[in-house]
Parts: C-alpha cells; sequence; structure tokens
C-alpha cells in the first residue's frame, strides 16, 4: 500500500473507533445516570410499572421519564416565580418592605425579593431600590402597579 491509501486506512479505523468509543459510553453514561437518579425509591411512583411485563429496561425507563417529568415541574415551577407576566406589582414583590428589590438587568421582568439567578438568562440579580427597578420596567415596556 502506498502512503496515500495506509493514512486513509488509517484514519478510516480510527474514526469507527472512535463512534464506538462514543457509543458505547454514551449508552453507558445513560444506564448509570438512569441508575443513580431513578434507581431506587420510585416503585411506588409508578402504577404503570406494575403492568410492565418484566422487562427491566423497560421499567428503568418509565422510572427515569417520571424523573425528568417531575424535574421539569420542578424547574417550570422555579421560573414563574420570579418571572412577573402582566402588571407588575413591586410593592407586593418586596415582602420584606425594605424598598428594595432583586432585579435581573437583562431579563428586566424577572424580579426577586431576594438574591437569586435568573432562570432565563443566568445572571445575578442586582438588587436596586423599588424606583429604579419601575423605571427598568416602564422603559423596557412592561406595565407596572
Amino acid at each position: 500500500m502506498d502512503t496515500t491509501k495506509s493514512r486513509n486506512f488509517f484514519s478510516a479505523v480510527l474514526i469507527l473507533a472512535g463512534i464506538m468509543f462514543y457509543s458505547l459510553s454514551n449508552s453507558t453514561f445513560a444506564q448509570e445516570h438512569k441508575s443513580a437518579c431513578c434507581g431506587s425509591g420510585m416503585e411506588k411512583d409508578v402504577v404503570a410499572m406494575n403492568d410492565a411485563s418484566g422487562d427491566s429496561t423497560k421499567k428503568m425507563d418509565m422510572k427515569h421519564d417520571m424523573h425528568n417529568m417531575k424535574m421539569e415541574k420542578q424547574k417550570s415551577a422555579a421560573t414563574t416565580s420570579i418571572v412577573r407576566e402582566g402588571i407588575i406589582n413591586l410593592k407586593a414583590i418586596d415582602e420584606n418592605k425594605n424598598g428594595k428589590v432583586f432585579q435581573c438587568p437583562m431579563d428586566w421582568n424577572v424580579i426577586s425579593d431576594a438574591a437569586a439567578k435568573c432562570p432565563l438568562c443566568k445572571m445575578t440579580l442586582k438588587e436596586v431600590t423599588l424606583s429604579v427597578a419601575k423605571k427598568n420596567l416602564k422603559e423596557n415596556g412592561f406595565k407596572v402597579k
């Protein structure tokens, strides 16, 4: 074989080896993840699993799907709690009544009474007075009470 053909052959072998390793590591990772996050204690939460025909992979997939649904629900609840919509009442958000709130400098409608990260852009919320928060909201097209 000349050097060009041998290089091409060697490259093809390396690519195939990489694909095989990637596939194997991803399936192993998926199984480890499913075992770690969904491995025990969720049987009572999944009634449909009792109907599964003894297929442990199917049961684990069902447990993992339940886990993902719970995580999405938690993320959604966390996101909606400080992402404000409609007419924004800053005084109601200021629960500790110190005249300050934490507001995202990028997503103006993300406002909290406690230090936090923006669930939309992941920036740290900046502490501002109620009047500054109101000004920011109005300048960016939000309605404020």
